[in-house]
């Protein structure tokens, strides 16, 4: 029932920490009935093919039920469309509590001449808070911290399944998922008929030279560390695909890539724009995020390429299992068959000793390099975050994945937005403020964030809002102090948001320790 979803969402909206969010989920499945927490669960994951419901066909909906002052006004304060309409559309004169799957199957089905007034009559029905789910459903844009990957790990926790193979079959599955969920329940596993499946990545730690000086760097292989983003190159039987680290299908955005997959297996590697043997800084690569078509215009100024780490499959064998060393050389050849315009090795660096990649580190050749990736040799490749396999040493300025706690409104020419940001890590599940900014990023990017605040606003405390803790920024900062007046016990000098992360899910942000860590070494 729509009801059963609407208090899901008021949940998951103000429950920070991850593991009751799981939890959360975890007994939604279990109390809810096939074909509803299927669908729940596509539109967790933005899965759910509806016919999207605009802004301004709701807008043009509410203002003929409600003045368009006080509407103007109201969603001035609020800041959220859904939640401003849920908040002041009449009283329903009779509640109804449809099913979900009955509500989903109206949006896909309805003509577009007939949704306005099937919308209405639904608002109509419904109290506030399910009017609020309604709406959230039929706009796509549910923001409630929960990424499609930790719902996928929801599944998975509740059946007792492993999420590499929840994830591995994910492509080959549609909603309601009436499979999955069976063999969550101790069924049979589904036979996945998808080609190109996503397969969770090998995530690096933090580490600095005073660790790896207790370290033999005749185990180890390194590499520059470039500012793209990371991708997963799929190519089966030739279909080709193209995954964020998240597992995200960002396959429409990169056609030009897409045609240079020309081998069959899959390759880890780093996402660039390349213009000949010059690397682009990440903002041009922004400009291709989150398209799903691009023009002829854009592929040429801005032509994407793959900076290949890793081979994880190659002509149906998986790799996975090798070490790195072995990987590698398969790697080489594969991509010495490839375009090298578009895919390219990235090369070793010679390690004798640390001081060596220290001094390289310092003065790295290209300006896009933000430090270097150091590997163990025998490393298998493992999905997360596996403790002394892989590491990255960022390059100066220090850099750190934050997200975005509150925020104030600017002054002066800023005033109309919200551009001072306090920011936070993680520390034992909770978020803590390690500093504020207000300035680094581009007006665009300030606009950005203003829509950010607003549509996602949790609490007020007087000027300052509170909002969900789901935007990750980059911040540059040049030291840290200790400090009592912060709860985290750190003091930023000198921060400034470098840039959005909109590519990293909130739970992958920092820890607190990698900061004290960075404190302790003096780094």
């Amino acid at each position: 029932m729509i009801a059963g979803f609407a208090d899901l969402l008021e949940r998951l909206a103000f429950t920070p920490r991850r593991n009751l969010k799981l939890a959360h989920l975890s007994g939604y499945f279990k109390a809810t009935p096939d074909p509803d927490r299927g669908y729940a669960l596509a539109a967790l994951t933005g899965d759910l093919a509806l016919r999207r419901v605009t802004p301004s066909l709701l807008r043009g909906l509410v203002t003929a039920r409600v003045d368009a002052e006080l509407f103007a006004l109201s969603y001035d304060f609020v800041g959220d469309l859904a939640e401003t309409i849920a908040l002041i559309w009449p009283a329903p004169a009779q509640i109804d509590s449809p099913a979900l799957s009955e509500l989903v199957r109206e949006l896909q089905d309805s003509p577009k001449t007939q949704l306005p007034a099937r919308i209405i009559a639904r608002l109509d029905s419904l109290p506030p808070s399910q009017r609020y789910a309604y709406l959230k459903l039929a706009t796509g844009g549910l923001r409630v911290g929960v990424s499609a990957r930790l719902a996928r790990q929801a599944v998975a926790d509740y059946g007792a399944l492993d999420l590499a193979e929840v994830e591995e079959l994910w492509h080959g599955l549609s909603p309601p998922y009436e499979s999955l969920f069976h063999w969550a329940e101790e069924g049979p596993k589904p036979v996945s008929a998808a080609r190109a499946p996503f397969r969770p990545v090998m995530l690096s730690s933090p580490t600095d030279l005073d660790d790896l000086r207790l370290r033999d760097p005749a185990e180890f292989m390194a590499e520059w560390k470039w500012d793209g983003i990371r991708v997963q190159a799929v190519s089966d039987h030739g279909e080709r695909r193209l995954y964020s680290r998240s597992g995200d299908d960002i396959s429409g955005a990169f056609p030009d890539l897409l045609a240079a997959l020309d081998f069959d297996g899959v390759i880890d590697g780093e996402l660039l724009i390349r213009r000949g043997e010059r690397v682009a800084a990440f903002s041009d690569l922004q400009t291709r995020l989150g398209r799903k078509t691009v023009s002829a215009k854009m592929l040429a100024s801005h032509p994407a390429a793959l900076r290949a780490y890793d081979l994880l499959f190659r002509e149906g064998r998986d790799l996975r299992a090798l070490p790195l060393t072995a990987r590698r050389n398969m790697l080489e050849s594969t991509v010495a068959e490839l375009d090298p315009a578009r895919i390219d090795l990235s090369p070793l660096l010679p390690l004798t000793d640390w001081d060596q990649l220290a001094a390289m580190r310092a003065a790295p050749p290209d300006p896009v390099i933000e430090g270097v990736m150091i590997k163990h040799r025998a490393s298998p490749y493992l999905a997360g975050r596996i403790k002394g396999h892989w590491f990255k040493w960022k390059r100066e300025p220090m850099l750190v994945d934050a997200v975005l706690m509150y925020a104030q409104r600017g002054h002066g020419k800023r005033s109309g937005y919200y551009s001072d940001f306090t920011f936070g890590v993680w520390d034992a599940g909770q978020l803590v403020p390690v500093g504020k900014a207000y300035f680094g990023f581009t007006d665009a990017e300030m606009k950005e964030l203003d829509r950010f605040v607003r549509n996602n606003t949790t609490e007020r405390f007087g000027p300052v809002r509170a909002v969900k803790p789901e935007k990750v920024v980059e911040v540059a900062f040049e030291g840290l102090n200790r400090s009592t007046r912060h709860k985290s016990g750190l003091a930023m000098r000198f921060p400034r948001i470098a840039r959005i992360r909109n590519d990293k899910p909130a739970q992958e942000a920092d820890e607190l320790a990698t900061l004290q860590a960075l404190l302790t070494s003096g780094t």
